[in-house]
This record gives structure tokens, C-alpha cells and sequence, in this order.
């Protein structure tokens, strides 16, 4: 992707553009962003997503005059589930849409002038009339671009952040908006983190959100000390504490120095290797999802292929100075094969042409993530 190119998408303006005047910053309203767009599932076969055990699937019910007000449940549902289409003030959201249907994940992949480390999923709403998830912010970047019907949103910068009480859904007790937009297919309305907002069905719509993953340095010092742990006891074992010379003690419940210094040294031990934080950061980044299953694939002679090579949709592979990450799995990468699978891990395919150059080293790589179903032929 030319990045300096300006895109109808962005309303005219290029993602290098976007990212330093909008991305985190302040909201972008585009209309016709999408031109005559027309959504790419029908009513009927996101109901029957809904119903797949492998999608994420969400349902919350507006209930006026009743306490709370809202009602929510977890899918999967079948279609007798679901409250009837007259039935105004529902609305079903199928996370992860990308993950199971192809031209959705192409949709998406038009978002990729932001890194694949931060792109998460497009999820897909279904509302009747007045539906909606209550006014709410938040943590993580969003595009809501509209499929079908009218969704009238409003915005605002929320300083008073106190949620209703006793509500199975995070709603705001006081927003306050700025702005406010009717969406119809093909606008698309950009929003930073922390942006409130509020959107309600004018009619029956369809909403296409765009989300970005936004690790916290918790989650990432957790998951990464994780993985540094593992990786040292794989390379020196189970190293035990010894203290054949320590005194008896008259205060049993200090902690002994050299135990402290024991902790330290195992630190050090698993810090030792320079590229071992860069290495758990590309395996945690591309780890799919507890509930992404690939179909097993064929082994064949990718060289002879008239195509070349595609990543499925579901495959995450990303990539550093030093090596490649697909999968959560890590592999050093340099030299010509290096430059291939980068190649792979941007553009998501290698030609026929570029797929013959791997070397018989790095083919056999390849045929294991065929195998797998991580990659396929085209």
C-alpha cells in the first residue's frame, strides 16, 4: 500500500495524513467513504453466523420501564432464539466476521496502513428500530462504517466516565454528546479511544466496526515474563535453590539474601538472550484467538503451482528485523528467504514466480505450514 496516496476511504486525504492529524487524536467523519456499498452478508446469513459455536455472538435487548433497562446474553443463538424483526430494540453483534467469511476479510485488510500488530477484528451489528448498546467509550480505536439502513450516532469527548449501576452492559450515567451524524451505506465514522458514543438503529441497520487491539503493559509484562520463563527452563532445565551453608536462623520468617540473589541471577538468566523480549512479543502478537481453528491441509510441490502461495484469513504473520512470526510460533529469517516470507507477511500471497526461489531449507517450512492449513495454493 502507498501510504501517500490519498484514498476515497479516509474522505480524500492519504493514511500517512490520517495517521498524524486523526489516529488517537480526534474523530473523522467520511461520507461515501465506501461507495454504493452494499453489505457483504444478508440478514439471513449473519443469523446463520449467529448460530456457528465458532463466532463470537452477543445479544442485547432494550427493556423500557423495566430495571435495569437492558437485558444481555452470549451466543451462539439459533434464528428461533431471536426476538422477531418487528420487535424494535435489539441488536445481535457477531464479533470476528473477518475470520469466517473472505470478502469481509478483504474489507478489512483495506485498514492495513495501520500495523497487523494493532488490526484486530470487523465485527458486524444487527439492530432493529432504536436499537443499540447504550451510550459507552471505548479502549481501543474503532471504524464504524455503515452496511445497511440509517444509525444515528452521537459523540462526545466524556470527562464524567461513572457507568450506570446494576447494568450487565458498561453505559454511561451521564453523557454528554458534541456532535451527532445519521450514518447511511457506505459513510464511515472514525473514533480514538476514549471517544463516548452512542449509536441507535433508524430502522433495521447493519454496522461494520472496525476494532484495534490495544495491549496494556500488564497484559504484555505478564504474557512475555511467560514466555521468558518457559524458554530459560528449556535451555538450562530445572535449576534447584541450594543453601548447604545457611545458619539456623532465630527469626524464621525473614527471607535469606542469597534466595533474593537465587531470584535475580534467574532473571538475569532468562533476560540473557537479546532478542528473547523481541521473540515473545511476534509470538504473543500473531497467537490467534482461543476460538481460531485451521482446517488441516495437503502436502504439494508449491514450486509447481501456476498461482503461488495465500495466507488464510485466519493466519496471523507478522515479522522483525530478525525474524518471522506466524502463528505464534517464531523462526529466524535472513538472506533471500528472509526478504520472501517478509514479502509473504505484507502482501499476504508470493506469486509462483517468488514461491520458486524459497530455498529447499525454508520449503520444507513452507509445507509443514501447508500441512497445517496456515497457507494454501492458489
Amino acid at each position: 500500500m502507498d501510504v501517500s496516496q490519498a484514498l476515497p476511504l479516509l474522505g480524500g486525504i492519504s493514511p500517512q495524513v490520517f495517521m498524524k492529524r486523526y489516529w488517537q487524536k480526534k474523530p473523522l467523519l467520511v461520507r461515501q467513504a465506501v461507495p454504493d456499498f452494499k453489505p457483504l452478508l444478508n440478514r439471513a446469513e449473519l443469523f446463520e453466523l449467529a448460530a456457528n459455536e465458532d463466532a463470537q455472538t452477543r445479544m442485547v435487548i432494550q427493556e423500557p420501564g423495566k430495571t435495569p433497562g437492558w437485558r444481555f446474553k452470549q451466543g451462539p443463538f439459533q434464528r428461533k432464539a431471536l426476538p422477531a424483526l418487528k420487535t424494535p430494540g435489539w441488536t445481535i453483534l457477531v464479533q470476528g466476521v473477518d475470520l469466517h467469511v473472505e470478502s469481509v476479510h478483504q474489507l478489512m485488510n483495506q485498514f492495513r496502513f495501520v500495523p497487523d500488530a494493532r488490526l484486530d477484528d470487523l465485527m458486524i451489528s444487527f439492530a432493529t428500530d432504536g436499537g443499540g448498546v447504550g451510550p459507552h467509550f471505548d479502549s481501543y480505536d474503532v471504524f464504524l462504517l455503515q452496511a445497511h439502513g440509517r444509525r444515528r450516532w452521537r459523540i462526545g469527548r466524556q470527562k464524567d466516565l461513572s457507568l450506570q449501576p446494576d447494568v450487565p452492559l458498561k453505559i454511561l450515567s451521564h453523557f454528554v454528546p458534541e456532535q451527532e451524524f445519521v450514518l447511511e451505506p457506505g459513510d464511515l465514522l472514525y473514533l480514538p479511544p476514549g471517544y463516548a458514543h452512542d449509536g441507535i438503529a433508524e430502522g433495521d441497520c447493519m454496522t461494520y466496526s472496525i476494532g484495534f487491539r490495544i495491549p496494556n503493559k500488564a497484559e504484555l509484562a505478564r504474557e512475555l515474563l511467560q514466555r521468558l520463563a518457559e524458554d530459560a527452563e528449556d535451555d538450562v532445565g530445572v535449576a534447584l535453590y541450594r543453601d548447604p551453608n545457611q545458619v539456623a536462623v532465630d527469626q524464621p520468617a525473614g527471607i535469606p539474601a542469597q534466595m533474593l540473589e537465587f531470584a535475580q541471577k534467574a532473571v538475569q538468566e532468562a533476560l540473557k538472550d537479546p532478542q528473547a523480549l523481541a521473540r515473545g512479543l511476534g509470538e504473543y502478537m500473531t497467537e490467534p484467538k482461543p476460538h481460531v481453528w485451521f482446517d488441516p491441509g495437503q502436502a504439494v510441490d508449491f514450486k509447481r503451482l501456476t498461482g503461488g502461495l495465500r495466507l488464510d484469513r485466519r493466519s496471523k504473520m507478522m515479522f522483525d528485523d530478525q525474524h518471522i512470526f506466524i502463528n505464534g510460533e517464531s523462526f529466524n529469517a535472513s538472506g533471500r528467504d528472509g526478504m520472501l516470507m517478509r514479502s509473504l507477511a505484507n502482501l499476504r500471497l508470493l506469486s509462483a514466480k517468488d514461491a520458486q526461489k524459497i530455498s529447499d531449507q525454508a520449503a520444507e517450512l513452507v509445507q509443514s505450514w501447508m500441512q497445517a492449513g496456515w497457507l494454501h495454493g492458489f
